[in-house]
């Protein structure tokens, strides 16, 4: 655990040299013609990291919204490696948050730190609360992005395993989401279903960043969590070919629309 939490220090001691030097991704898929909060129009910012900004997940879900004939505006504040408590500390965070009036805000915690309840405790709950805290005072609705296991889960902390290594990342952004009433963009869990079936690769190489196929994947649970709707049947495929998109755009409706319970749409 030592040399586990060393590692971890040293992922964030490396996000913190980029906040040094003032550094933010800021994409902009804009949609909304006006700078006042409009009903016909859902904006949603995205901060997060890599597993954001690989391929390009806010302009994915953007596209495939509009697919699905609903109005959209949506940006990312992301920073390779971030966590939610460097983005808590950021006052280039802050500044995109305060941007525009969002209706939505999606958080990101880095993709390890979920699945210890050392470091869940210690860094991603103290900074979730405190940017939920900001966001609400926004008037706008936190979403948490539930992420993926490690293909090959995490041996150094005894989860070999993606199904163990999942199952932690549920626990960790379940705890929080039940203390915070937020809701859930359940990625992670649709991963799961996606990859018991005929085989498709949502990771890329490095068995930890998505694929294209799979940030399509965290698109369509996005539309399903935000919109109420399934996205099976919408036209935008992105690069994928009409068959792989319309296998990925069923999982969804499986997941998120399957137990509303406990996946409910963002809320205030």
């Amino acid at each position: 655990m030592a040399l586990l939490r060393t590692r971890l220090i040293l992922i964030v001691a490396g996000a913190g040299a980029i906040v040094t030097l003032g550094l933010l991704l800021l994409t902009v898929n804009a949609a909304c013609p006006s700078q006042e909060r409009d009903p016909a129009c859902t904006r949603v910012l995205f901060i997060g990291n890599s597993y954001t900004t690989v391929n390009d997940l806010p302009g994915v879900f953007a596209s495939l919204a509009r697919s699905g004939g609903h109005r959209v505006e949506t940006k990312s504040a992301a920073v390779d490696g971030w966590t939610l408590a460097n983005h808590a500390d950021s006052p280039a965070t802050a500044t995109a948050l305060a941007a525009s009036p969002w209706d939505i805000v999606v958080l990101q915690e880095q993709s390890q730190i979920p699945a210890v309840e050392e470091f869940r405790q210690a860094q991603m709950y103290p900074a979730a609360r405190r940017l939920i805290s900001s966001i609400r005072n926004r008037g706008a609705r936190p979403l948490l992005y539930l992420t993926w296991g490690r293909r090959d889960g995490w041996p150094e902390t005894g989860m070999p395993t993606f199904a163990s290594m999942q199952s932690a990342i549920d626990d960790g952004y379940l705890a929080i989401a039940a203390d915070q009433q937020v809701a859930i963009a359940p990625v992670g869990d649709a991963w799961a279903k996606m990859i018991t079936g005929p085989r498709m690769e949502l990771w890329q190489e490095d068995g930890s960043h998505p694929s294209e196929a799979g940030t399509y994947l965290a698109a369509c649970v996005f539309y399903a969590t935000i919109f109420r709707e399934s996205p099976k049947g919408l036209g935008y495929h992105g690069n994928l070919s009409a068959q792989v998109a319309a296998r990925i755009q069923y999982v969804p409706a499986e997941t998120v629309l399957a137990d509303p319970a406990k996946w409910p749409a963002p809320s205030e």
